[in-house]
């Protein structure tokens, strides 16, 4: 009799054990199987990312071989997604009203902007792109207009370098939209809305190219820079696919 107990206790207990041991295989087979969704996730978003980037280079490389074509010559920074004006071809020192000459490079700089941003931004009346543009799943989301100085002391009127590199940057997308209206209409797609894609801004002498205080480092921190800022994944979206893909397993 006790013999019998004692057999029965240990199968008991032996099919406890291979119960647990079961469920155990099961939780890492679901570990395995959540670890590998979001290791997909990742890699999507770090694709579309690294895509975005690529095809922000091809903008900025458009644009600039749109303005040499036009006899202007810019500098272009793939890394940070930065077209840049020297100073020097836009405005006389101390100055935030464009010289001629600057009116006339600004006025071909919207040109090459007419031409290539059109294939990565929307427009409020419609959804569709130009017939010229190739196909591609990246957009851009805003176009910055900076205004950038050196840090020598700036006063005139009570202004400063940070209203010099503010009025400077109003005034370059005033010319810019005053030559082709059409670029006002730009605009990137966010839930219901569609909001203007060029944007300005102005940050004085706090974010020089060169750190150095020699009249070369100085000519280079003088400048308009159109900074470019593509889409970029949804996190919101890829937290509710994954919430999906978890309620269905």
């Amino acid at each position: 009799m006790i013999a019998d107990e004692s057999h029965e206790h240990a199968i008991e207990e032996e099919n406890y054990f291979v119960s647990m041991t079961d469920m155990m295989v099961g939780l890492v087979f679901i570990f395995i199987i959540l670890l590998m969704y979001y290791a997909l996730q990742f890699r999507q978003v770090t694709d579309e990312l690294t895509g975005a980037d690529a095809t922000r280079a091809e903008i900025l490389t458009q644009i600039q071989s749109s303005l040499k074509r036009q006899g202007v010559e810019v500098l272009v920074d793939t890394q940070n997604g930065v077209l840049r004006l020297p100073d020097s071809i836009l405005f006389d020192s101390g100055n935030d009203q464009l010289k001629p000459e600057g009116q006339l490079s600004v006025a071909k700089l919207s040109v090459a902007l007419e031409e290539v941003l059109p294939c990565y931004t929307r427009r409020a009346e419609t959804t569709s792109r130009p017939a010229h543009c190739e196909a591609n799943e990246h957009a851009i989301e805003s176009v910055y207009i900076e205004g950038h100085t050196d840090a020598d002391n700036y006063s005139r009127g009570g202004r400063d370098n940070w209203d010099l590199s503010v009025v400077r940057a109003t005034n370059t997308y005033r010319a810019l939209v005053g030559a082709r209206p059409d670029l006002s209409g730009l605009c990137a797609i966010k839930g219901d809305r569609c909001e203007p894609v060029l944007s300005v801004s102005g940050y004085g002498p706090q974010r020089p190219v060169d750190p150095g205080d020699s009249i070369e480092a100085k000519a280079k921190n003088r400048r308009i820079d159109l900074r470019i800022i593509m889409v970029t994944p949804d996190s919101g979206q890829t937290v509710r696919r994954v919430e999906q893909a978890l309620q269905a397993s």
